[in-house]
């Protein structure tokens, strides 16, 4: 199994932080989020990953290496435009395997890595979207009224769950290849959505037990530092 990671992003949220650092090299601690990231996966039985990366590229390159004391074989992909959160795959496709991950860079998760790959295989899927539930509150009265504006109901700041896309994805090479083309910018739920339409199996894997976090907004940066510190042995493979 081959992973992708999608380390090219700006990290607009972030800044001014990520005006001069990379978003998948903000520290956990002693640990930037990207190393934890490469030690889950050669955790979970990847031995070879492909970076795409853009923004301040030669610090990542820097600090990852060719990957040997990760236990990883890397090598990197350089956008030379911003080509989205699937573009790259359209350069790294007939590299990758018949299935492979694809995460983002910058998350912060304790999802069974393994699990998800057999899941993906046990249901021959073309594409596996792991999802996370996540709570939504809306902080004001919501007012529900019919076609002539007449008051049916009344909800004080209500709460709602949804499932969210947690920028992680096992895929199939056969399937995602009519959809890409290198140099071409995608996001991933076009291409998903591409695939779907064209008749891939594209499903969702839930794991209730496990915890992620997206680290784009200082909040939840410093939540993840938190959670880390506090939980570093559920992030870390033995």
């Amino acid at each position: 199994m081959k992973a992708v990671i999608m380390a090219g992003g700006k990290g607009t949220r972030l800044q001014p932080f990520t005006a001069s650092f990379p978003k998948p090299l903000m520290p956990l601690g002693d640990m930037p989020v990207l190393e934890l990231l490469l030690r889950q996966l050669r955790g979970a039985g990847v031995e070879e990953v492909y970076l795409a990366v853009n923004h301040l590229h030669h610090l990542i390159r820097a600090f990852c290496g060719d990957g040997s004391r990760f236990g990883l074989k890397i090598e990197y992909s350089l956008e030379d435009t911003p080509l989205g959160t699937a573009g790259p795959l359209g350069a790294l496709i007939n590299d990758v395997g018949d299935d492979f991950i694809v995460t983002n860079g910058d998350l912060l998760t304790t999802f069974d890595f393994a699990k998800l790959v057999r899941t993906h295989a046990e249901r021959e899927s073309d594409a596996t979207i792991c999802v996370y539930e996540r709570e939504v509150k809306i902080d004001f009265g919501l007012i529900q009224v019919d076609s002539e504006m007449n008051l049916q109901g009344y909800l004080e700041k209500p709460m709602s769950k949804h499932l969210v896309s947690m920028g992680l994805y096992v895929l199939n090479r056969d399937a995602v290849a009519p959809h890409v083309r290198p140099g071409a910018h995608l996001d991933m739920p076009d291409l998903l959505l591409k695939m779907r339409n064209a008749g891939s199996k594209v499903r969702c894997h839930h794991q209730p037990e496990s915890f992620w976090l997206d680290i784009g907004r200082p909040d939840d940066y410093a939540t993840a530092q938190k959670m880390f510190d506090e939980n570093r042995g559920l992030f870390l493979p033995a």
